[in-house]
């Protein structure tokens, strides 16, 4: 990441949620909703199991206790909306459906001695990640349960600076902790694309807000005592849901001014989107200052050819991938996965500044095998 040539390719197969949770061998449930242990500690601990070069790009999700409660995936509030935003800790959480496979949350709070209820639940799985913030009709429920139990059991997570500084001593020698600044991906739902179109007098004022939203956010990082590795500012699927003139026009602004603020301030910068991405290298590469960007998904996933991306933009910007995460990593055998990354360590390791990933997202039950040949094969034939 610093531009030097290292003693071997570094080696950080993308498996932050999935595998982590499977090697615990609790169900999935246990650590996305009760957070026991959370996921960004268990991602830690597969990380050392593993023994990879971890780049651990914005997993914990720190908060600070002036943000607004809105994930920062959507898009920010209009002043009307802003009025109807109700404090987190005015909703209670409930249990609305238990099965042997499933647990399904709803949100709820009492308004003038009524019971509203929010009209999103959050399905959690024995065995896979969580479906979140979907219509309960989705889930085969009703708008308004029938049967619900308080929440309770959740363990108490600090998700403040506190909590950065033990995951980075947790972390130790194993790699690099970063937390978000910007988000490239603004529109990702239906319902953005439809709000994007149906309210164009606002785009100014959704830009200037992300912009404002990171410089408020970046002072709160750098008033930390321990501040993170590394800052992260990608969005999964950045070009599924936004043409490249949306995520000019509406991410773009907020995520320059990221990195600037950023690399003035000695921090690399990193950017994951899966799915399209060749054009996000080319806007990296030639009008950032962005240090790594990955998964670098090659079709169908993708649209990336990691030798061509890194004869036009190798010498600019670390490229991290990119080996096909279905194909190769979860139905390939170990000689696949071999000649997989001898292939991309050929594509794209001279000169360094190329770490071997993975496409998005390694699957649940990708055989450990697959992933140690991935590694081995970055320790010795990617050797500089």
């Amino acid at each position: 990441m610093s531009g030097n040539i290292p003693d071997c390719v570094p080696v950080a197969p993308d498996f932050s949620n999935m595998i982590p949770a499977r090697l615990t061998g609790k169900p999935f449930w246990d650590l996305y909703l009760y957070n026991d242990p959370p996921i960004w500690e268990a991602y830690i601990a597969a990380a050392k199991h593993f023994n990879i070069d971890s780049l651990m790009d914005g997993y914990f999700p720190l908060a600070f206790p002036d943000e607004n409660d809105l994930p920062w995936e959507r898009l920010p509030p209009t002043p009307e909306q802003k009025k109807q935003i109700v404090p987190a800790d005015h909703w209670q959480r409930f249990i609305v459906f238990k099965s042997d496979e499933r647990i399904v949350t709803q949100r709820s709070r009492i308004k003038n001695g009524k019971r509203l209820w929010e009209p999103k639940v959050s399905v959690y799985y024995i065995a896979d990640p969580p479906t979140e913030w979907i219509p309960p009709a989705r889930a085969g429920l009703p708008d308004i349960p029938q049967k619900f139990k308080p929440l309770e059991g959740v363990k108490p997570v600090d998700m403040g600076p506190a909590t950065v500084a033990r995951l980075k001593k947790l972390m130790g020698d194993q790699g690099l902790v970063g937390v978000w600044l910007a988000h490239s991906c603004i529109l990702g739902s239906e319902q953005d694309i439809f709000t994007y179109y149906d309210h164009p007098e606002l785009h100014n004022y959704w830009a200037d807000r992300l912009v404002e939203n990171v410089e408020e956010r970046f002072q709160n990082i750098m008033a930390m005592p321990i501040k993170p590795d590394f800052l992260c500012v990608g969005g999964s699927g950045t070009l599924i849901f936004q043409t490249v003139d949306i995520f000019r026009q509406l991410a773009l602004p907020a995520v320059k001014r990221a990195i600037d603020l950023a690399t003035k301030a000695s921090f690399t910068t990193q950017m994951h989107s899966c799915g399209p991405e060749t054009q996000l290298v080319k806007i990296m590469a030639e009008e950032t200052n962005l240090t790594v960007i990955d998964p670098l998904e090659i079709p169908p996933m993708g649209d990336c050819n990691l030798a061509e991306i890194k004869r036009l933009f190798g010498s600019k910007i670390v490229l991290k991938g990119n080996l096909h995460t279905t194909e190769v990593m979860l139905y390939g055998s170990p000689d696949d996965v071999t000649a997989a990354a001898k292939k991309a360590i050929d594509n794209a390791a001279q000169g360094g500044l190329f770490i071997l990933s993975t496409g998005d997202q390694c699957g649940r039950d990708t055989p450990d095998e697959n992933i140690l040949a991935m590694i081995e094969t970055a320790r010795t034939y990617g050797r500089y």
